[in-house]
């Protein structure tokens, strides 16, 4: 049996998952510059179109490119860890611009980066769309009541301790039968009933999608940035 064949939804088929319209293209979830070769087995794929797909990929770039050199304390792409950034920052000296445009030096003298807020948002929220329809079959082309992201390392240890853990309420919404996260429940990769981290490529990208409240997804790029987008009404 394909795997990519499993819980299809008849809602999201034939339309783009990001617009609504027609689909002319598969989409990666998370977009594969987030990833690093070789790519997880099974990379959960979602019906989009040209358009979106062409659309995003300047701002996943950027995405990228600033967690690596946020990560790294450079810009200069002989001194990045990731050969997929190294790349696109040789090949991509307007995007080294805005980079070099954004960096500021703290009191210690580090190397820190102000985000362009824009691009960041549209990665985010693409993601969080990618993963509500590949795993519970939603089409939620609506704007989300919540859309925030942080570095780790700059959060404390109360809002990091939040962020990790699924609700705590003992009011638990099941997801549709056909959905791949009650397919993870029944097998038990998820603890305890409760919709836990899913590790798509071990420090490079985890999600998690909680149904407690509405529909709540995190994900962690890089262990670096902590992002989390909330629908309360689904």
């Amino acid at each position: 049996m394909n795997p990519r064949h499993l819980c299809i939804d008849q809602r999201l088929t034939g339309m783009c998952v990001y617009c609504g319209r027609e689909p002319n293209a598969r989409d990666h979830v998370p977009s594969l510059v987030l990833l690093d070769k070789p790519y997880p087995d099974n990379l959960p794929e979602v019906d989009a179109c040209y358009e979106c797909n062409q659309s995003f990929s300047d701002s996943e770039r950027y995405v990228a490119c600033l967690i690596e050199c946020a990560l790294t304390g450079t810009i200069d792409p002989a001194g990045v860890e990731r050969d997929k950034i190294r790349q696109i920052l040789e090949n991509n000296p307007r995007l080294c611009t805005r980079l070099y445009k954004r960096r500021r030096t703290d009191e210690k003298g580090n190397f820190i980066w102000e985000p362009e807020i824009k691009p960041v948002r549209t990665v985010i929220l693409k993601l969080a769309r990618g993963h509500a329809a590949y795993e519970l079959g939603l089409s939620l082309l609506k704007e989300p009541e919540e859309i925030s992201f942080a570095p780790l390392a700059v959060i404390s240890d109360e809002e990091r301790a939040a962020f990790e853990l699924p609700s705590s309420s003992s009011v638990k919404l099941w997801p549709e039968v056909a959905s791949r996260t009650l397919k993870r429940a029944v097998n038990n990769s998820l603890s305890e009933g409760q919709y836990g981290w899913f590790t798509l490529q071990p420090n490079r990208y985890r999600y998690l999608v909680d149904q407690t409240k509405g529909l709540d997804i995190r994900m962690v790029l890089s262990e670096y940035l902590a992002c989390r987008v909330v629908w309360l009404d689904i």
